[in-house]
């Protein structure tokens, strides 16, 4: 179909090759501007000139001096009827408009029409290996992600039961011990410093190994803590009870010691840090036999 309008010398036309197309079928659109006389043309974009409906298979644009040209390939592929609208075309300062145009879609396809394939499937046996080739990226992936939480539950479990085991927080509290030793508080008889230092590296120790809570209690409160857990050795309760009521007064300007009683003080409380892997090892037999026992009595309740 061909319209051609006039105006002012420019020549508009418009043309569609078809009117009924079948699904998918490819139609043109085409579009023609004469005796231009190198006025600007102002149309839709590229691709934009035709509703959504209409599908675009490709959009070309030929522009000289005196004339435009435009051809607009398209399909539908979808049934029914379409309207391609008026377009409106800016050439210069005028405004000329193509007609409308109505397209019918149709379904060439009959129902009940037997669609044969070009050739017939196989069936292919897959083994072992191929299943493997398909699936191993996956199956690597799933071993992977199991290892690494394995790994995580591993680290958490006796990485932490590691660092906070008896022997660890020994050797860690006689380091600390050492670290004091050359600070050389007992040859310059700095005693008020070297009292503090000593009885915080203690406080900490008792709380870490024993789980007193020795960084938060009195002095007084602490012996009587400890006399009543039964956690601590004898010997070693009477070691940390002197030091501690010792540094208490040496704190407060009561009392001045001497190197002697400081480096006896010193080796008294490196010796309870060495021995108290034994209390540890006491008390968590006095608590399984006590288990042990409770067991007993409930079963022959």
């Amino acid at each position: 179909m061909l319209t051609s309008f006039l105006g002012f010398s420019q020549t508009l036309s418009s043309n569609l090759d078809k009117t009924t197309l079948a699904l998918g079928e490819v139609a043109i659109f085409k579009i023609q501007i004469l005796d231009l006389n190198g006025k600007d043309v102002q149309i839709a974009a590229r691709n934009e000139l035709l509703p959504f409906h209409f599908e675009m298979v490709n959009d070309s644009i030929a522009v000289q001096k005196d004339i435009y040209l435009r051809s607009v390939k398209f399909a539908v592929f979808q049934e029914g009827k379409f309207t391609i609208p008026e377009i409106e075309v800016k050439v210069g300062d005028k405004i000329l408009k193509t007609i409308p145009y109505e397209v019918e879609v149709i379904n060439t396809a009959k129902k009940g029409d037997q669609i044969n394939d070009i050739m017939k499937n196989k069936e292919v046996r897959l083994d072992v290996k191929d299943y493997w080739e398909l699936y191993k990226f996956y199956i690597l992936l799933a071993l992977l992600f199991i290892a690494i939480i394995v790994l995580i539950i591993g680290i958490v479990k006796y990485g932490r039961k590691r660092k906070s085991s008896p022997a660890v927080t020994t050797n860690q509290t006689l380091k600390d011990l050492e670290k004091l030793k050359k600070k050389n508080y007992i040859e310059n008889e700095n005693f008020r410093a070297f009292y503090v230092e000593l009885i915080e590296i203690s406080r900490a120790f008792i709380t870490k190994q024993y789980q007193i809570p020795a960084d938060v209690l009195l002095t007084d409160d602490l012996i009587t803590y400890m006399k009543s857990t039964n956690a601590i050795s004898e010997e070693n309760e009477k070691i940390v009870e002197d030091i501690f009521l010792r540094g208490d007064l040496v704190k407060f300007a009561k009392t001045i010691p001497n190197q002697e009683i400081m480096s006896k003080d010193f080796a008294d409380i490196r010796d309870f840090v060495k021995r108290s892997t034994k209390d540890v090892e006491a008390e968590n037999l006095r608590t399984l036999n006590s288990g042990e026992q409770e067991n007993f009595r409930n079963k022959n309740t």
